[in-house]
């Protein structure tokens, strides 16, 4: 059983993150030729594609994939529910996906900030994957070095980002205990 929980949770959530990246490529208008844009595009076009046509996008906000992310958790969580027999509260299913999308995109902002420290490391900077990882990332590194600027070369704002994200996904945690 805990195999089968395993594989189901890992599935959805590596979908789940698919489909985070590609509301995070648009909301930072990131560069959709690339061939990482292009493998999240395709693999989740099917079906954003039809939500689109019912609904309409917020600005920059790209509302029918914010819709199929909290779909995605939501099938996760009935099917671990079905899965481990449990009973279905709709109301609980609405809130643990709403607070799942928000953990998972936590979680994701983490580790795309740890590949691009690392990628600073070994890579020139000339990668599909780094260019990505750059407009992804930049949003919300860019004001934290114009608080702490690098500091002989050394740049801070990975390292303080990360920090912030892990306080946020405590805080979440907590939050949850007390529901």
């Amino acid at each position: 059983m805990n195999a089968t929980v395993f594989l189901v949770d890992t599935l959805f959530n590596l979908y789940l993150m698919i489909v985070i990246l590609r509301l995070w490529l648009q909301m930072v208008q990131a560069d959709f030729y690339n061939p990482m844009s292009q493998f999240i595009v395709k693999a989740t076009h099917p079906i954003v594609g039809p939500l689109r046509r019912v609904i309409p996008s917020i600005g920059r906000f790209d509302t029918a994939t914010f819709v199929l992310a909290i779909a995605v958790c939501a099938l996760k969580i009935i099917t671990l529910i079905l899965i481990s027999g449990g009973n279905l509260n709709p109301i609980g299913i609405a809130i643990m996906s709403v607070m799942g999308v928000i953990k998972e995109t936590l979680s994701l902002m983490f580790w795309v900030l740890l590949l691009r420290a690392i990628l600073s490391w070994v890579s020139q900077g000339q990668s599909p994957v780094d260019y990505v990882l750059h407009q992804l990332t930049e949003p919300f590194l860019a004001p934290i070095r114009k608080i702490i600027p690098p500091l002989g070369g050394l740049d801070l704002s990975v390292l303080i980002a990360i920090i912030g994200l892990q306080f946020l996904q405590l805080l979440i945690q907590d939050a949850l205990r007390v529901l």
